[in-house]
């Protein structure tokens, strides 16, 4: 075949085709990806291939989310915690003062006040617990009282359906029913409804 493109044509190219074009930078590294150039895929190329690692996945999405927002409620809680075991522990300065003055001045009467005071807020204490405990105590027994009252109830009813259930569906010899039960229980529910009415 001969050339097209002589190499002295007049136009001042001086360019030959010596074979194929080079391959763009881009083809080579997908070629080398997928197992280089002329062979087939090896098993570790068409491993990777398929596996495709878009970073999508609502359900870890909302596993993390909900992670963080507990976290958060959580150092929330620590932090409140904090603030009201040192509401606890410390006084207002006013009232510092004031004890460490009369700790100054009295030394021993003052301490015996505040061991007085402290005798008497946990007597208090121990009364309000008490007092408490007593009312979840009545409330419970109260609770226990009236649970007991309508199980028997429960009881008493289930008793009485059972009973007319039973001679409702009572037979004679010849397989008919009873209409003496029936009878009875038509005129109860009459008797019923028209004193409820009345």
């Amino acid at each position: 075949m001969k050339n097209r493109n002589p190499k002295g044509n007049g136009n001042g190219e001086g360019s030959t085709m010596d074979g194929p074009k080079p391959m763009t930078m881009k083809k080579k590294k997908n070629m080398n990806r997928l197992g280089g150039s002329g062979t087939g895929l090896s098993l570790q190329a068409f491993a990777n291939a398929k596996s495709t690692s878009n970073h999508y996945n609502p359900a870890l999405i909302k596993k993390k989310k909900e992670f963080y927002k507990n976290a958060k409620y959580v150092n929330k809680f620590k932090k409140s915690l904090k603030q009201q075991n040192q509401g606890k522990n410390s006084l207002p300065s006013a009232q510092r003062t004031i004890e460490y003055e009369n700790e100054d001045i009295n030394g021993s009467r003052a301490n015996n006040m505040n061991n007085k005071k402290k005798k008497n807020g946990s007597q208090s204490l121990r009364q309000v617990y008490e007092k408490q405990w007593e009312e979840k105590e009545k409330a419970r027994m109260e609770r226990e009282a009236a649970m007991q009252v309508k199980k028997e109830q429960r009881e008493k009813a289930e008793a009485q359906r059972k009973v007319e259930r039973k001679e409702m569906f009572k037979k004679t010899r010849h397989g008919q029913p009873v209409m003496k039960y029936r009878i009875q229980h038509l005129l109860q529910s009459i008797q019923g409804s028209s004193s409820a009415s009345s």
